[in-house]
């Protein structure tokens, strides 16, 4: 199994800072985008700080190692963005996460905060990750439906971060690909301009990073909006 991957961000219709960022390294198997935020413009910090801990994994990890040193180093960047925002007295400088690791067909999918992993098989879209978010909180409480989260007026307020918080809490999904699989992962920015109907419907259609954000930006995307697509590919042996 390979995977094929790319991947765009854009600053969106609204705002002047793109805080998002992600990383690409197919070269290990692993691939990220953080959404930052913080006062006074210090969620590209914060963001930038995550996608330069995984820029720098070695290339030489077995796939336990490479689970575990991503963990120590988004734990060490959550230490050092909470010391800064005391420092700095900003509030706060944190970052959501959500990070794809891949080894040869087996996958495993970390994150903290609202932004997402999806999966496309067999022409059906499914989440992968569960937001940690106050909405979500409402929603697994039974008081508020789940077609009236994105509208919620504390749609933005997340509950777990890169930076925020107490210690921080990582989720992890696992599992395997197979053939024809494609992964989308993507900032609020994306999912909050564009119902995750359409969002399917664009990536059976074939569309990539590019596309996806130039429909976001159609619908006047209000917030940075990220993505990046991975898709499962059979290996074709050497020489064949």
């Amino acid at each position: 199994m390979v995977v094929r991957a790319s991947g765009a961000t854009d600053v969106g219709t609204v705002r002047k800072r793109n805080e998002d960022a992600f990383i690409d390294r197919s070269d290990i198997g692993l691939w990220a985008v953080a959404d930052g935020a913080g006062g006074h413009g210090a969620g590209d910090v914060a963001s930038a700080a995550v996608i330069a801990a995984l820029a720098a994994l070695p290339a030489d990890l077995a796939p336990a190692e490479k689970l575990a040193e991503v963990r120590s180093r988004l734990a060490e960047v959550h230490a050092v963005l909470q010391q800064r925002a005391e420092d700095s007295e900003s509030g706060i400088i944190a970052t959501t996460v959500v990070v794809m690791l891949a080894h040869g067909e087996h996958f495993a999918c970390l994150w903290a905060g609202d932004s997402r992993a999806y999966l496309l098989r067999d022409g059906a879209l499914s989440r992968i990750t569960r937001d940690h978010s106050l909405v979500q909180e409402l929603v697994d409480q039974g008081t508020l439906a789940e077609e009236e989260a994105e509208k919620h007026p504390q749609a933005n307020v997340i509950t777990r971060a890169v930076g925020g918080s107490g210690e921080l809490e990582l989720d992890k999904v696992s599992g395997r690909f197979a053939v024809g699989d494609l992964v989308l992962l993507c900032t609020d920015g994306l999912f909050k301009a564009l119902a995750e109907e359409e969002i399917g419907a664009l990536l059976r259609d074939g569309a990539g990073p590019e596309e996806l954000l130039a429909r976001a930006i159609e619908k006047h995307a209000r917030d940075n909006v990220t993505v990046v697509t991975l898709r499962a590919m059979a290996e074709v042996p050497a020489g064949g």
